[in-house]
């Protein structure tokens, strides 16, 4: 009998690249996940741990490295075997005529073309050797460009190594873009953090791929996909036609746009041209054209260049979605969650097929930064059916009575005081009985993660503010069941229902009640610190910044945002209101622990955890000493991840943190 060999640290990394490449392979380019999201975090933690213990496998081409590398003082000129030649324009049907018939001129016949969508990015070459990604270079003059190496690594649809049988040296090109999701979030984080919003996603991709710091190249999470090639050398076959190349690059292990189509005839080209400019906002990346090619691999070689463009190609350019005009007044809009708004009101102006009259400004900071002041000429764009916004003032065409914007110091709905808070771009209304907030106030209070009250939702909060029966989350505990079943689709049975749940609500405790009053920044988590350390709100309430900020997991910008919180006289209202309905504002009290065997650790939790809640998470760790914070930093000792850990979750790895599951937690707990 025979004893089977354990693999070694070298053969295990091999596997798991293995394992990870195929995954990414089938989620990038096949649209065919294989495995879990939370099995692929298994996979790639294993083989961050053996490349720790290992340093020696950490290999250039190793999934774990896309992280980013140390920071470049400056980019090395890239030379391009091939250059990579700029398209020439057509703006309307007749430029694409013309084009049509120079080709079928020269050519001596009708050419069949391929019609690919033009991402709005940036062009890059990729070098493989051997199938193994060695070098990347952006255009340039096309000619020479930069050489992004370490950032084209961080970009995840880049294929490290290449899968079938490759040539010894390929030149792959392509155009590396941010998706429309990924900037809106990237977006909202710089928003978040003060700075200064991208005004499109092509300027983010083109300013991240060139970071001296691939690092924060990571950070923007960019994409590619793969359109042409370059340099070939060392393979049997080349394939005759550009479609036949876009099924090659995908073989390869390449992400390829899978829109594009084979046109017989100029008939099909424009009716492919129409549907796309048509629908331009369907897809999850910005498009500003279509990309017109003649299949023949061999008729493109035939029909050469003039000057620096190919004759063989064209890029139909879709109509612009920017307009000018006036911006005549700055009006204020307060959200359902008490943020203050800013929007412009404008000179009507047709953009997009439709008349714009306000567009987004973002926030007050956005409004500096731009110098955007009322009266001033300025760019609008117009993204489908989103809402525009103002790219920028036309400074040329500023009047001298342009005013400067000044954001008002009370709600312009109730007339409560502004909070300003010094680390957020935003103003927020401090009254929680705003009837500008008061329907999503109601709704979030009556969740599921809150005072769980079954059959409040979006639709019979929005008829309890109709019908004025509520104006605070307080007036629930007054609703009678004749009332609510005069309300449409609302029967009898159901009004009881809700009035029965209304009632069992009150049991809920602090920690809950807490979290159903949305307070800025105190979500379940810290609602259940708080409620723990205090054990009764008008302990709470009472507490100053300094002793709310001596809580375990309450930093200082909690800490201000509910002692701000409980000094409006307006709030203590509807507590008192609460209180009286006999709804519980207690909660046991959490012993202080001085030692414990988490103590001195910090944790972070995201993700859904399989059995604990994270409010009950928090409350064992800081039960055993430990702290719980709600961002991940290098001074960061454990994240705690569940399924879908999202951005927390990557900035840990990205940080070597240690991560966790369930399981791992309570073993430090003690079991």
């Amino acid at each position: 009998m025979t004893t089977k060999q354990k693999a070694s640290p070298a053969e295990r990394a091999r596997a798991l690249r293995e394992q990870i490449e195929d995954a990414n392979y089938r989620y990038y380019v096949l649209d065919d996940p294989a495995i879990s999201d939370a099995e692929y975090d298994r996979l790639f933690h294993g083989l961050l741990l053996l490349e720790e213990e290992h340093p020696e496998l950490a290999t250039p081409d190793s999934p774990t490295q896309r992280v980013g590398a140390s920071a470049s003082s400056e980019f090395s000129p890239y030379p391009h075997r091939v250059p990579m030649l700029s398209l020439g324009n057509a703006f309307d049907e007749d430029d694409l005529r013309a084009f049509d018939t120079r080709v079928a001129k020269l050519a001596g016949m009708s050419p069949v073309y391929v019609c690919e969508l033009k991402i709005d990015g940036l062009a890059v070459s990729l070098r493989y050797e051997r199938g193994r990604l060695v070098s990347g270079g952006t255009r340039g003059d096309g000619a020479v460009g930069e050489d992004v190496t370490p950032n084209i690594r961080t970009i995840r649809t880049v294929p490290m190594n290449l899968r079938d049988t490759p040539p010894a040296l390929l030149d792959v090109r392509g155009e590396v873009y941010l998706s429309k999701s990924a900037f809106e979030k990237l977006n909202e984080a710089r928003a978040a953090r003060g700075e200064p919003v991208f005004a499109n996603p092509r300027n983010a991709a083109s300013g991240g791929l060139r970071q001296k710091d691939p690092r924060l190249t990571a950070e923007r999470r960019l994409s590619f996909f793969a359109y042409a090639i370059g340099a070939f050398e060392g393979a049997k076959k080349h394939p005759p036609t550009q479609f036949e190349l876009l099924a090659y690059l995908r073989e390869l292990g390449f992400p390829v746009n899978r829109n594009a189509q084979r046109c017989a005839s100029l008939d099909d080209v424009l009716a492919y041209c129409r549907r796309w400019e048509a629908e331009r906002e369907s897809v999850d990346y910005e498009i500003d054209g279509v990309v017109i090619k003649v299949d023949d691999l061999a008729l493109q070689s035939e029909l050469g260049f003039a000057g620096r463009e190919p004759r063989w190609a064209i890029a139909f350019k879709f109509r612009a979605r920017e307009a000018r005009t006036k911006l005549l007044d700055i009006g204020i809009n307060v959200s359902r969650a008490g943020k203050l708004n800013p929007f412009a009101m404008l000179e009507p102006v047709a953009l997009g097929g439709v008349t714009v009259e306000r567009a987004t400004l973002h926030n007050l900071d956005d409004i500096r930064r731009k110098d955007i002041r009322i009266g001033d000429t300025v760019i609008v764009h117009r993204a489908g059916d989103v809402i525009p916004y103002v790219v920028g003032p036309v400074l040329e065409l500023r009047p001298k009575n342009a005013r400067v914007f000044k954001m008002p110091d009370k709600c312009p709905v109730c007339g409560s005081a502004i909070d300003q808070p010094e680390d957020d771009v935003f103003s927020y209304c401090t009254n929680v009985a705003c009837p500008a907030q008061v329907t999503e106030r109601i709704r979030h209070y009556c969740s599921r993660g809150a005072m769980d009250i079954e059959g409040v939702g979006d639709v019979l909060a929005n008829q309890l503010v109709d019908a004025d029966l509520c104006r605070d989350v307080a007036d629930l505990y007054d609703l009678a069941v004749e009332e609510l079943s005069e309300l449409p689709r609302m029967g009898e049975k159901s009004a009881q229902n809700v009035v029965e749940n209304i009632e069992a609500s009150k049991r809920r405790g602090l920690a809950r009640l807490l979290s159903a009053l949305n307070i800025r920044f105190v979500g379940g988590q810290n609602a259940a610190l708080l409620a723990g350390a205090f054990g009764s709100i008008d302990a709470l309430a009472a507490a100053s910044e300094e002793e709310l900020s001596a809580i375990p997991g309450i930093g200082p910008q909690i800490a201000e945002s509910v002692a701000f919180f409980f000094d409006r006289p307006q709030n203590l209202k509807v507590i008192e209101r609460l209180k009286k309905h006999g709804v519980d504002v207690t909660a046991p009290k959490r012993k202080v622990v001085a030692a414990g065997p988490l103590a001195g650790k910090t944790f972070v939790l995201t993700g859904t955890l399989p059995n604990l809640t994270r409010e009950a998470a928090s409350e064992s760790i800081v039960a055993a000493g430990g702290k719980v914070s709600g961002s991940v930093s290098k001074k960061t000792d454990y994240v705690v991840a569940g399924e879908e850990g999202g951005s927390k979750l990557a900035k840990a790895r990205d940080l070597r943190v240690t991560i966790l599951d369930e399981g791992g937690l309570r073993k430090l707990l003690g079991g």
